[in-house]
């Protein structure tokens, strides 16, 4: 089941609504949780039996490793064990078929057998809920956060419908007071409904017609220059308005449960650098690499070189973490190798901060930091969008006109709308504040446009097939 779609905005939330509120408030959380069990099993009901694994493993370990603490104990195979099988359920549905293809790749020139093995299904949103009760487990062994004592609030935590399947990725210590007491309000309820709305308006509106484009462009077919950077930025575009749209409907529908769930974007297309970039860009992803990968690989703090390929190693797991494809691996490290390079160029650089005036580009006017950024953040998302390395190889050579020039004899079918699209979504990425911002506020000229933006993307949900959000492949 997806936000965008009939079934959920008409039959489901305003049941589960109703349901939630009619409940008495001990018993909300297991309304949640069980309302969130039939979400994510609408599509493979025994997937809902992996998500039953980490949830039981991972309340049994916290509790474990805290027990052990109050006799004197660490826990360390506790949270061995949480890590083993979180780990383990990841690398098997998400990357069994690319390691045989990777193997079977590997023997092909030299005549090898080829591994026969059946397809693994990728569950929908694994990589963001293992993440999440990995957080727990080790938050618990660190002592940073107190082991849950209910098994229903646990089971709410990992769970919760609104960011199962495309995060933000939620700390347990982060929301640990909320599963416990919350408050529900008139005002809380209607600034979710503004940021769902959004939300929607950002993917059907704007994700979905430019996506349109973007899949025209990486569909193989020969592109010339212009038509290359016309693709990258329809692209560009649709992951932005795409993924910040289900953050914001998953921010949405927290709020109308009485839950603050954290930010996940700030403006990441106005940032000065790729360090300022992965400051603003799936925030609760970054900090998660920073907090539990990049600071016990030793940070910064074991020299210059260690640092570096620390940088380079976390960004390349991140990299692969978005998709089981060599592509993602090198996205990964492009982001690395940028990073690594600011951090370089700069003597005042701090870890987690781009400064802004030193650096080999630090002291050019901030439009233009601003401007080379984004052509970086685009080459990477070539990477990114592309189904092979080669077929990346060859879309970058056009875009750097040694392909064809100006637009191709089978090229993109431009239309009006992707360029009425298109001018659109460059005023609200640097025109207008952050739909944080904006609901903050609440200006009625903006509430009303807000308005007519939700009722023509309902009309658009009704004459254009089902279109997933990008980041549920992940």
């Amino acid at each position: 089941m997806v936000f965008a779609s009939g079934i959920f905005l008409y039959i489901f939330l305003p049941v589960f609504l109703a349901l939630y509120y009619l409940t008495p408030k001990g018993w909300r959380n297991a309304t949640l949780a069980l309302a969130s069990y039939v979400f994510y099993g609408w599509w493979r009901p025994d997937f809902v039996i992996l998500m039953w694994i980490s949830t039981v493993v991972d309340y049994v370990c916290g509790g474990r490793i805290r027990a052990g603490q109050t006799r004197g104990k660490r826990g360390k195979g506790w949270v061995c064990l949480s890590l083993i099988v979180n780990l383990g359920l990841l690398a098997y549905f998400k990357y069994f078929n690319f390691g045989i293809d990777t193997l079977n790749g590997i023997m092909a020139p030299f005549d090898g057998p080829v591994i026969q093995a059946a397809r693994v299904v990728l569950p929908v949103g694994i990589s963001f809920y293992t993440f999440q009760t990995i957080s727990y487990t080790v938050d618990v062994y660190r002592q940073k956060a107190a082991p849950v004592r209910s098994f229903q609030d646990f089971m709410c935590y990992v769970a919760m419908f609104p960011q199962l399947v495309a995060g933000p990725i939620v700390r347990y210590n982060s929301i640990a007071g909320q599963l416990a007491e919350r408050t529900h309000t008139a005002a809380k309820f209607y600034r979710g409904v503004l940021f769902f709305q959004a939300g929607l308006a950002k993917k059907l509106l704007l994700a979905d017609i430019l996506g349109g484009l973007a899949d025209q462009a990486f569909d193989g077919r020969s592109l010339g220059m212009v038509e290359s950077w016309l693709g990258t930025l329809a692209y560009t575009f649709q992951i932005y308005f795409d993924f910040s749209g289900y953050s914001d409907m998953a921010i949405g529908l927290g709020l109308m449960m009485g839950f603050s769930l954290p930010v996940n974007f700030n403006s990441p297309y106005t940032s000065v650098s790729i360090t300022d970039f992965w400051r603003r860009w799936h925030i609760s992803l970054s900090t998660f690499l920073r907090d539990y990968l990049y600071i016990p690989l030793g940070g910064n703090r074991l020299g210059s070189v260690r640092t570096q390929i620390n940088l380079a190693l976390v960004m390349g797991l991140g990299g692969l973490w978005h998709g089981a494809n060599w592509t993602f691996v090198v996205w990964g490290a492009w982001q690395g190798a940028w990073l690594i390079f600011e951090r370089n160029s700069t003597k005042r650089a701090a870890l987690g901060q781009a400064d802004e005036h030193g650096g080999l580009y630090g002291r050019a006017p901030r439009s233009l930091r601003i401007a080379w950024t984004f052509v970086l953040v685009m080459i990477g998302w070539v990477l990114f969008r592309s189904e092979t390395i080669a077929d990346a190889g060859n879309f970058l050579i056009g875009m750097a006109g040694l392909g064809e020039v100006g637009f191709a004899a089978r090229g993109l079918d431009l239309r009006a709308i992707h360029l009425l699209t298109g001018l659109a979504g460059a005023w609200i990425l640097w025109g207008q504040p952050t739909t944080q911002e904006l609901v903050r506020t609440r200006q009625w000229p903006w509430v009303m446009a807000l308005q007519i933006a939700f009722l023509v993307a309902l009309m658009q949900l009704h004459h254009e097939d089902q279109v997933p959000f990008l980041y549920f492949q992940f």
